[in-house]
């Protein structure tokens, strides 16, 4: 049997190549492009301004996939929601809106890149469930499309600010489909996203770092960091086994080289754990010579994990010991954590907990 394509997952040029395949003129495919991610139409029968002869061709050979939200939750005070979706084959997935109420009426997408996560680390609670699948371009943006129709529930006019990969999921290793997705959010016929407002987040895959730094245009860098020690990285991360520190750090020098970007570096502080005064120092001494920013992070807590985050006044006192040194740094806003939405607390098998 013929899989059908996903409309969703597509160029606006592998558009109008299928169009035409379909007896139609290429242009036809690229306002088809625009009503799947400028107009966001959830069906064939709404883009009305397709032949219906076209609309039924397209209907034999590709697919449209519903956006099904089986869970949703929203955080106290009503700017972090999270998503439950069920995919295609059943599979589960979680996205989070973050919206800011700063003047400019941000949104912040935090997409899944995988079913799941085979990284391991020990303190983050997607890696429990294990690793199922990649996930399609389609799907990707099928979690922004859903994030987006459900906040304009409340909210008619809001709009995708920004993408951030760091939901489930290493994204590198799903490379070629986050880049596609990518490439469709930030076209101009489509979503128009800034690719200065699309951040990859990863865990430190060398070869994909320095594969990444010569994409056109160059995106924002997040590397989840959370130790300045390749024995204590070791123990938190087990794919610092596979790329220690002397690989990783050199690899997110030539990034910030390559494409004039600084690497955010995410540090996860756990208590008694990496939130010394010599631990911030030896943050600094590894860092010297990268185009870096340390995004600060109290741990958010996990059900069943043995580490606990340290309290934010401390966080900021280890923000301070990296500023005097030189080197810049922030504490992150905790958002979400009274729904599991926050860094490290997505789960490939949510829908399958008590709500």
């Amino acid at each position: 049997m013929t899989t059908k394509i996903d409309l969703r997952g597509l160029l606006p040029e592998e558009l109008a190549q299928l169009a035409a395949e379909l007896g139609e003129a290429s242009y036809r495919g690229r306002q088809l492009f625009h009503w799947l991610h400028r107009r966001r139409a959830t069906s064939l029968e709404a883009m009305t301004e397709l032949p219906g002869a076209f609309r039924a061709r397209l209907a034999g050979q590709a697919v449209l996939p519903p956006v099904e939200v089986i869970n949703r939750r929203v955080a106290a005070g009503g700017l972090t929601r999270k998503l439950l979706l069920r995919l295609a084959d059943g599979e589960l997935i979680e996205c989070v809106l973050m919206s800011y109420e700063d003047g400019r009426r941000r949104q912040t997408a935090c997409l899944s890149s995988q079913v799941g996560c085979a990284m391991g680390c020990t303190f983050c609670a997607t890696g429990q469930g294990g690793f199922r699948r990649n996930l399609t371009p389609g799907e990707i943006v099928l979690q922004a499309l859903a994030l987006v129709k459900d906040v304009q529930l409340r909210d008619p006019e809001a709009r995708l600010s920004n993408i951030v990969f760091m939901g489930m999921g290493e994204p590198l290793l799903n490379y070629r489909a986050v880049l596609k997705a990518v490439r469709i959010f930030e076209h101009p016929q489509g979503w128009g996203i800034s690719h200065r407002r699309i951040t990859i987040s990863t865990c430190g895959l060398v070869p994909q770092i320095r594969q990444l730094a010569g994409e056109k245009p160059p995106l924002e860098l997040a590397v989840s960091l959370h130790a300045a020690t390749n024995e204590l990285r070791e123990r938190l991360m087990p794919i610092n086994r596979r790329y220690p520190l002397e690989e990783l750090i050199p690899a997110c020098r030539h990034y910030g080289r390559i494409t004039g970007r600084r690497v955010t570096f995410e540090y996860a502080l756990i208590a008694g754990v990496n939130d010394r005064r010599e631990d911030a120092g030896r943050l600094v001494e590894l860092l010297q010579g990268v185009l870096a920013f340390v995004n600060l992070i109290p741990l958010n807590p996990v059900p069943g994990s043995p580490y606990k985050g340290v309290s934010r006044a401390k966080a900021w006192l280890f923000a301070s010991w990296l500023q005097k040194a030189g080197l810049a740094a922030a504490v992150r806003e905790s958002r979400g954590q009274d729904i599991a939405a926050a860094c490290g607390q997505l789960r490939s098998n949510a829908g399958r907990e008590v709500f």
